[in-house]
């Protein structure tokens, strides 16, 4: 999506950090090590009226139709509120509301690229590999779905000892006083 910027990847690898979190959901059935983190300034709009915040990247090795991906952390630090169905993204600005768009042309390209993408993934082997691995690790079927096993070293504590409804929740029994 958008341009390919060579000079953001060279940055990046100078001065990313390292990370401990992994990613989940991204390749379907695995998770993905990120080779880093760095931190960005990402800035929305024109000069009368902008908002301009630091956002932490994490830095993949895989190919993807995607150079970045914004979510909920820039939603948070922006104030930001996506409508899909019109693809906006709204947040205040010193000079009003800030407002982001797209046109569905541009929306639909994206997808036929994602397509095109998960097309070449297929073809290429690699699914059949994904496929492998997600049966090595596949959950247990015979346990039962819809219900919930406490952890051991947890105890149970009532939320509000006067009702009746006797609603309660799980506090582990092994955390430290912090």
């Amino acid at each position: 999506m958008g341009q390919h910027t060579p000079s953001l990847v060279l940055y990046t690898r100078q001065y990313s950090r390292p990370t401990g979190a992994s990613f989940h959901g991204i390749v379907p059935g695995k998770q993905a090590i990120p080779l880093g983190q760095i931190d960005l300034s990402v800035t929305f709009r024109g000069p009368s009226n902008y908002r301009t915040e630091a956002l932490t990247f994490k830095v993949v090795g895989f190919h993807g139709t995607y150079h970045a991906t914004l979510g909920r952390p820039c939603y948070v630090k922006f104030m930001a509120v996506p409508n899909y169905t019109y693809l906006k993204l709204k947040m205040p600005g010193p000079g009003g509301v800030i407002t982001v768009g797209t046109s569905f042309q541009r929306a639909y390209e994206c997808d036929v690229e994602c397509c095109d993408h998960a097309a070449a993934i297929i073809a290429s082997g690699e699914l059949a590999a994904l496929r492998e691995e997600v049966t090595e690790e596949a959950p247990d079927l015979n346990r039962s779905t819809g219900s919930f096993e406490p952890a051991e070293g947890s105890k149970e504590v009532l939320i509000d000892s006067s009702s009746s409804e006797g609603k309660g929740v799980r506090i582990g029994t092994t955390l430290s006083s912090k």
